[in-house]
């Protein structure tokens, strides 16, 4: 809406400046020759013209119906164009060139659609217009207006000028549609810059976390460990020491995710299959109690080798967080959908689509961001992680998520090769 508005208030004032610079043609061309046009009945139009700019202005201040009044202005500028082609003469004369400003605002005020409306609009306004003085339905505006032309002239340059209309309009359409597309590129492109940084300022904060908490972390849970097996505690003390080393060992579970994004330290890579190392992965949360019977499981992981140049553990980073994030989406249980697959420039993609409650639209805009979590007890560190590791293969991550219809990840990273040749031989086999 912001954006059309801003539109709309460009229209208003490109058509005033475009019915000045007309004035001022006209003008001077009138200085020199009294057959170019009918001076006053030309003057009473820019009147007009600039009456209706400023109940234009009015009505962009205190209407909202910013679409209604787009297509209100292009509507008049239309009638105020087949007004101008009539008085310079019709086919005679040269006006019928103004149709293709409205053609151009309604591509950019309003959409593409509109635009060949617009050039169908023109055609029809100025085919009848022309029709008329031809075959003598509509009088000329003044009679030394009158020029002979052949049918034949006539149905050309009717044709030349509708077919130079449409054009227009696809030309308009093409434009537009790329500018909005670098538009929203760069958009995007701003978002990922501030989600980098984030994470960057999220890395800088973990390494000072780390070196003030961990260490006298670990001194404390190690102290309350050493009390909770050397004194006799009753049921609610003992419940007491459990809660704290609990939430102890919660916080060193922060820590450590706050190291993995500053200081992911030396990576090693090697040939790896990643469904084994996703079901290495399924197996901890299956032993943990995490993955039971709640839960079904999906997808080609079971019946594929795909091979990947990269680190084991970065990959189990990447399957453990997802997984445990799908699931938590699922509390009531559901099914989670892992796939492995090639495009077409030979790129790994893989996919979780869990049938959770699904995400709205700001959550979708801010689920990697650092500290922002969905869940009770979450730190929203989790996607954050994954985000820096497939950012680390210049990857690539998308997200389909609609309110109660679950959550699609995809992510697809390119195509690594070793400095040598793999030992690994199946890079891809099914």
């Amino acid at each position: 809406m912001k954006t059309q508005k801003k539109h709309l208030l460009w229209f208003i004032l490109m058509r005033l400046i475009v019915v000045t610079s007309i004035l001022v043609a006209v003008v001077i061309i009138q200085s020199s020759t009294s057959d170019f046009i009918p001076p006053i009945p030309f003057y009473y139009l820019v009147t007009l013209a600039y009456l209706l700019s400023l109940v234009y202005l009015g009505l962009y201040v205190w209407w909202k119906r910013l679409a209604a009044q787009a297509a209100l202005q292009i509507a008049g500028d239309l009638l105020f164009i087949t007004a101008l082609v009539y008085i310079s003469g019709g086919l005679s004369g040269s006006m019928y060139i103004l149709y293709l400003f409205a053609v151009v605002a309604a591509s950019i005020v309003l959409s593409n659609r509109a635009a060949y409306l617009t050039a169908g609009l023109a055609a029809v306004l100025f085919g009848l217009l022309v029709d008329g003085l031809y075959f003598g339905i509509i009088p000329y505006f003044s009679p030394n207006q009158y020029r002979e032309h052949s049918l034949g002239l006539v149905l050309f340059t009717m044709f030349l000028a509708w077919a130079l209309f449409f054009f227009i309009a696809f030309l308009a359409n093409y434009l537009t549609g790329s500018l909005r597309r670098a538009r929203n590129a760069l958009l995007l492109a701003e978002k990922e810059l501030e989600i980098k940084e984030r994470l960057a300022t999220a890395g800088r904060i973990s390494a000072q976390l780390a070196h003030e908490v961990r260490n006298p972390l670990a001194a404390i849970s190690g102290a309350i460990q050493v009390l909770r097996n050397e004194l006799k505690l009753d049921a609610e003390q003992e419940n007491l020491m459990g809660i704290v080393l609990k939430e102890s060992q919660r916080v060193t579970q922060s820590i450590e995710q706050f190291l993995d994004l500053a200081s992911p330290g030396k990576v090693v890579f090697s040939w790896i299959n990643l469904p084994e190392v996703l079901e290495e992965t399924l197996s901890l949360l299956r032993a943990s109690g995490e993955l039971n019977g709640r839960y079904r499981l999906e997808g080609n992981f079971n019946t594929v080798r795909v091979g990947y140049y990269g680190s084991s553990n970065q990959f189990k980073q990447i399957f453990w967080n997802l997984t445990k994030n799908a699931l938590k989406a699922m509390p009531d249980g559901g099914t989670l959908t892992i796939d492995f697959n090639l495009d077409r420039k030979k790129a790994v993609r893989i996919r979780f689509a869990d049938t959770g409650c699904g995400l709205r639209k700001e959550e979708k805009e801010r689920l990697f961001e650092p500290f922002f979590s969905r869940f009770e007890n979450g730190r929203g560190l989790g996607l954050v992680v994954v985000r820096r590791i497939v950012d680390d293969y210049d990857g690539k991550i998308e997200v389909r998520s609609e309110p109660r219809r679950g959550t699609e990840i995809i992510m697809t990273f390119p195509v690594r090769e070793p400095k040598t040749k793999p030992a690994y031989s199946e890079a891809i086999a099914s």
